[in-house]
């Protein structure tokens, strides 16, 4: 897995944001918003936004540090991935990488200024009571890597997050990244949604970073409580993504 830094601009196009979702009146989750800017951009446009990852726990402001020296410890892994895609948002990979830095660098300077709104916590138990935002963000987790976490971590993911949403989830990509094939157990998963009161429908977007992938899932999570009982199982933690930080440690 590797931490993304996407900008402001991207989570615009990715989740077809309009002004009324970015209304400040409407509080949003970002979830897992790795190194991302959208909350520190939010935040200098006096949007009630947060983030939360399970990296905050350890790395925190060292994250967007990580960030660069991992993208350009992978530059040539990302070349080799990404050869093929139309050019969009990123004209190449050199390109990514600047931009990715850039988001990392913002990313960094607010969860120093405002630590509160960067929260530790994972998926699929978040630490925030239910129904705490209106809107919730998700990309590049759920169903990115769908041929590495379960359909019982995906069941749980989308759950939890519909737990917290009082209006509406939305998830992106729909796509596979190691094969770039759409999750298959998506309709299966929507039809469990429904039983439990969930709606969701899928919708096209402007924003595409692997050919194919550019849908959202949305989930209507206003008339849906969640049942009390026993919580869903933590996902074990990755011990490699961080193993090009071995004998080297980056300088602030």
């Amino acid at each position: 897995m590797l931490v993304s830094a996407r900008s402001f601009a991207e989570y615009r196009a990715m989740f077809a944001l309009t002004d009324r979702d970015l209304d400040p009146g409407r509080r949003i989750l970002d979830c897992p918003a790795g190194a991302a800017s959208f909350v520190a951009e939010a935040g200098r446009r006096g949007m009630d936004a947060v983030a939360v990852d399970r990296e905050y726990a350890v790395h925190r402001e060292e994250l967007g540090l990580l960030v660069e020296r991992e993208t350009g410890f992978k530059r040539e892994l990302l070349a080799r991935e990404t050869a093929g895609f139309t050019p969009s948002w990123y004209t190449d990979t050199d390109d990514l990488i600047r931009q990715w830095t850039a988001n990392s660098r913002l990313f960094r300077a607010d969860i120093t200024a405002r630590p509160e709104r960067y929260v530790a916590g994972a998926l699929p138990e978040l630490p925030f009571p239910d129904a705490s935002f209106d809107l919730v963000l998700s990309s590049h987790l759920v169903f990115s890597y769908g041929n590495r976490l379960g359909e019982e971590f995906h069941r749980a993911a989308l759950l939890d997050l519909a737990r917290v949403a009082r209006r509406e989830v939305r998830l992106f990509p729909l796509t596979v990244y190691d094969t770039g094939e759409r999750y298959r157990g998506l309709e299966r998963l929507r039809e469990e949604l429904a039983g439990a009161g969930i709606g969701s429908r899928v919708e096209r977007v402007s924003y595409e970073f692997q050919p194919g992938d550019g849908e959202m899932l949305v989930l209507s999570c206003a008339g849906y409580r969640a049942p009390t009982g026993a919580r869903p199982r933590a996902v074990a933690d990755d011990p490699v993504r961080w193993r090009h930080r071995e004998g080297a440690r980056p300088q602030a």
